[in-house]
């Protein structure tokens, strides 16, 4: 191949996916800017980027993942590929850690192999959500979901395998253009429904926007950053604030939005929440990296966007 640099996608036409590929193209991400933690973008053509989702290629199958990267011979995987389902996850257990563990084995391994470097998308779920501070990348794990246990052993095999040659990024709260997430889900209920809406009030987390996240994933795999990462947007607020936030930045009534308690959720979610999905970007900031921006900022310009595309 002609291009320098070769970049695997997995899970690319999710959200966060899709928005991969256009920071590796050149292209603005959906619904946002150019992120001041993305390096300088080669030349049309330095960059060749395979975006790969479980239509072609499913990372359980590690003989098909070991022969695809055999033959593509990549410098650096954005691992992304996962079963984020999270109330499905305690049901299917199985296929939880089919893919979010052993698939991400399979992963980490072709790695190894060729001599890419891997960046591997974990999440908050990996915490118990009972500390009252954020999170910081060296607090302990306790997993309260399957979801939770399968990312966090897929975390172990990115470490025991790739070690120095691995970065495990943990997000939250994770919303964009591209997919199903809730500030969608927000904006269609809100014109379902004529009345109120209810969203918890005992749930707090540091909403995150692919428009910015995907340029840090893309620089931090660039640098070949080892170890691991929290990367949100800045500030924090709960689902109940999020949903007013939501509503206020399209013009709609904030007041509409009515606090509950997670107890009060009809039918209850079968998968728990943590309390404290908050998470300290405290390895960014100790690298001298940028900070992603304030969540209110990425929220007014994905509604934006939203807007405008329809």
């Amino acid at each position: 191949m002609s291009a320098e640099l070769r970049v695997i996608v997995t899970g690319g036409n999710g959200q966060l996916g899709r928005d991969l590929v256009d920071v590796l193209s050149g292209a603005v991400p959906s619904g946002g800017e150019m992120a001041p933690l993305l390096l300088p973008v080669p030349p049309t053509g330095a960059i060749d980027v395979l975006s790969t989702d479980i239509d072609t290629l499913d990372v359980s199958d590690r003989g098909a993942v070991l022969s695809a990267f055999a033959d593509y011979r990549p410098h650096i995987v954005l691992h992304g590929g996962a079963f984020t389902a999270v109330d499905r996850c305690e049901a299917d257990v199985d296929v939880a850690f089919a893919v979010n563990a052993f698939g991400t084995r399979n992963v980490a391994e072709a790695c190894v192999t060729t001599g890419a470097h891997l960046v591997y998308v974990s999440t908050d779920y990996v915490f118990d959500g009972t500390s009252e501070l954020p999170y910081r990348e060296w607090d302990r794990p306790n997993p309260r979901s399957v979801y939770g246990r399968s990312k966090l052993a897929g975390e172990e095999e990115v470490r025991a395998l790739a070690g120095p040659s691995a970065t495990v990024v943990r997000t939250a709260w994770v919303s964009g253009a591209h997919g199903q997430n809730m500030v969608k889900t927000i904006l269609r209920l809100a014109g379902e429904r004529d009345g109120r809406l209810r969203f918890v009030d005992d749930q707090v987390g540091c909403p995150t926007f692919t428009a910015d996240l995907a340029p840090a994933l893309v620089r931090l795999g660039l640098d070949r950053r080892p170890g691991t990462f929290h990367v949100t947007n800045q500030g924090e607020t709960s689902w109940y604030g999020f949903a007013r936030a939501v509503l206020s930045a399209v013009g709609l009534d904030p007041e509409r939005v009515r606090a509950i308690a997670s107890a009060e959720l009809d039918p209850p979610r079968p998968a728990p929440r943590p309390a404290n999905s908050r998470l300290a970007n405290s390895a960014l900031a100790m690298s001298g990296l940028p900070l992603l921006p304030d969540w209110r900022d990425a929220l007014e310009r994905l509604v934006g966007f939203l807007g405008a595309s329809h």
